[in-house]
């Protein structure tokens, strides 16, 4: 643990400078540039607007209880945006984490730089687009939706850092591994689109009539992004209202962390060889 943070020390410069160089390279040679960034899940959001709102009409809205307690009935679309924003930003994270030191090599092999800054600033450049997308979210929320303003919407900046951290976490173990093994790799973004249908993206996970379903979403961490944001836009509840999902969640990141720090440093020595 403290050999990644010694590496983070004095590094925060660069790590900013190099999340900004990795949204240009990666829409080098295109237009509009970094600007694909928010049309991509701009043109997804719309994909299944208009497969919900307009071509399946008889789902309606959605009316969401937790724990037997009426919350609100929300517009479908709503529902689902409040869900998919933190989902792009995962779904970036654990991919494109996974490939972030294969990628960029050079910082390994050719120039003495600290390896577990590669995984920060390939997360951070991310979160650049993230931030964008939820501020373009809490104004159709707050003003087209008619949802509204509130002062739950204040856990955005407990969630957002939250999911930041646990996902740089994550790569701390992705990201070496992918490096020794293209397989590793190749199998993260196979089970990418499963993992969506499984994480109360496009759904509500309280809603679940199986007690055993009901608990076993509780050990999905995107599923606990997911309810955080709609908790905090939506459902109007503190995050410690569920205290349950709190402590699975804090237990596993727990587990991640041990166990990213395991493998980052069982790997970090072997990766100039590797690559």
């Amino acid at each position: 643990m403290f050999q990644i943070f010694k590496e983070h020390k004095g590094f925060s410069k660069q790590i900013f400078l190099l999340a900004k160089n990795e949204l240009i390279k990666t829409y080098k040679g295109a237009v509009i540039g970094p600007f694909w960034a928010v049309i991509k899940p701009a043109f997804t959001l719309f994909v299944y607007w208009f497969a919900f709102s307009v071509g399946i009409k008889e789902l309606g809205d959605v009316d969401v209880a937790i724990n037997g307690e009426f919350i609100n009935t929300f517009d479908r679309f709503t529902f689902m945006i409040v869900g998919f924003i933190p989902w792009f930003f995962i779904s970036d994270s654990i991919t494109q984490g996974a490939k972030a030191i294969r990628l960029n090599r050079q910082f390994v092999t050719k120039v003495n730089f600290p390896v577990s800054t590669i995984m920060t600033f390939t997360a951070t450049a991310r979160l650049y687009v993230h931030l964008l997308l939820a501020a373009l979210m809490f104004l159709y929320v707050s003003l087209v939706s008619g949802v509204g303003v509130s002062i739950y919407n204040l856990q955005f900046f407990l969630y957002c850092p939250l999911m930041f951290i646990f996902f740089v976490v994550l790569t701390w173990s992705t990201a070496p591994m992918s490096a020794f093994s293209r397989d590793f790799e190749n199998m993260i973004v196979s089970i990418m689109s499963g993992i969506f249908w499984v994480s109360g993206i496009i759904y509500s996970s309280y809603e679940f009539t199986s007690g055993f379903l009901k608990y076993l979403m509780l050990l999905n961490p995107i599923n606990f992004f997911a309810n955080g944001y709609r908790n905090a836009f939506l459902y109007q509840r503190w995050f410690f209202e569920y205290p349950l999902e709190l402590i699975i969640f804090l237990v596993e990141f727990a587990a991640i962390f041990v166990l990213g720090i395991y493998n980052y440093n069982r790997l970090r020595k072997s990766l100039p060889d590797v690559l």
